[in-house]
């Protein structure tokens, strides 16, 4: 998945927020179906991966990295020569329902049509009227840069067979109307585990341990399971909806890195109702107890550790790391601070983070503490004032940290 890239469209109207519904028994008014596909394209986030820095909304050209190489997003304009103008609305459906782009290739899932394939042929066919609307671009896009044998199209048979299922989603009967449509849209237009789940060597979501947390862009998309010490299982359901629509959860954490943009782009445009949902449902998924076998106990609070932290961080973060409400956020019981994998917390003590959502900008760190210095206060933070993460950043993560992009 890459990182995500912000392009400014104008917001639906209000009565059109309150509108859409694509699983039955929802309950539902009735939008054109334009607006409904563009609602719903806001939901899928379409715009992030289509729309490369600086250029035209969905023409493309987005980079998206993957440990085997990487590929551009293609132009979904309905440009006639370099984009879908020449698509059918069946050709569109069998892209996202099937993989399979007009020529019968099998797609990449770099497009995640493992989840599109849950979206109704009804929603399917408003994505595709709304597309149709918009301002036709032509920009050619190479997209393939995938490393041999991964760049031939062929080997993606072998990948659709191993973790590919087709099929729309079908609402639980056992449960309500609304933890069903959070469902659809986290598992369906969401993607959110394509983004929060580990994958194994053939890139492969591991099912046993989905939404449990997986590296991302360089940074660690959280545990979206009912895990307390790792995931959601110490937020409400409110918080989480709220959290969804303001990218902040009141002393608890603020969004960071893809997440930012994917509050920004999509899920601070949905219905009330429907991020509910999504929450309704997101609270439900159970915690995966390997997050729990194995893990190193906390390590006790080191006299270095302490003392870089007072010297560099108390200032702002306060003691015990309670932080400043509204100013600095707390560290203590922080998701991101506390997250399995520490990179989150050292990208931000290394580089710092802007002024965002009221609390103040965080200076950079990378000049004057040293590799050592900086995995010494995460694993400080990470198991001190009740945090209990493993104390497992390590110099070489800085090093390689500073050895990458910005």
């Amino acid at each position: 998945m890459p990182a995500r890239l912000w392009s400014r469209l104008p917001r639906l109207l209000p009565f059109l927020l309150l509108t859409v519904a694509p699983v039955p028994g929802f309950a539902q008014s009735q939008p054109s179906q334009v607006e409904r596909g563009e609602y719903l394209a806001r939901a899928g986030d379409c715009i992030s991966c289509h729309t490369a820095q600086g250029g035209q909304p969905f023409a493309g050209g987005a980079r998206l990295d993957t440990p085997f190489g990487y590929m551009l997003s293609p132009n979904i304009t309905p440009d006639p020569e370099t984009g879908i103008g020449r698509w059918s609305n069946a050709d569109f459906y069998r892209a996202l329902h099937d993989g399979v782009n007009k020529r019968g290739q099998d797609l990449y899932p770099t497009m995640p049509y493992d989840f599109y394939t849950k979206v109704t042929r009804a929603d399917i066919d408003a994505l595709w009227a709304y597309l149709r609307t918009v301002k036709p671009v032509k920009n050619a896009v190479v997209v393939n840069h995938l490393d041999f044998p991964f760049n031939v199209r062929l080997s993606m048979g072998v990948w659709r067979e191993l973790y590919f299922k087709e099929g729309a989603y079908k609402p639980n009967p056992a449960q309500s109307a609304s933890w069903n449509r959070g469902a659809y849209l986290v598992e369906g237009l969401g993607h959110c585990s394509d983004c929060h789940s580990p994958r194994n060597l053939m890139g492969g979501i591991e099912k046993s341990k989905q939404f449990s947390g997986a590296l991302i862009d360089g940074w660690f998309a959280l545990d979206l399971t009912s895990d307390v010490a790792t995931g959601l299982g110490s937020w409400s359901v409110d918080e989480l909806a709220t959290y969804f629509k303001t990218g902040v959860a009141k002393d608890k954490t603020t969004t960071l890195g893809p997440m930012a943009e994917v509050i920004r782009n999509s899920l601070s445009y949905l219905t009330d109702d429907d991020r509910r949902a999504m929450a309704e449902y997101l609270k439900t998924l159970p915690p995966d107890s390997t997050l729990k076998t194995g893990r190193v106990a906390p390590d006790p609070t080191t006299a270095r550790g302490a003392q870089l932290y007072t010297d560099n961080c108390s200032g702002c973060h306060q003691a015990r790391g309670r932080g400043v409400p509204g100013v600095f956020p707390p560290l203590a019981g922080n998701p991101v601070v506390k997250a399995a994998d520490p990179n989150n917390i050292l990208k931000v003590v290394d580089r710092g983070i802007k002024a965002r959502n009221g609390f103040i900008a965080m200076p950079a760190f990378n000049i004057q503490l040293t590799d050592q210095q900086v995995a010494e206060i995460a694993n400080y933070v990470r198991t001190s004032w009740g945090n209990n993460a493993a104390p497992n950043a390590t110099p070489e993560m800085v090093a390689k940290l500073r050895a990458g992009p910005n």
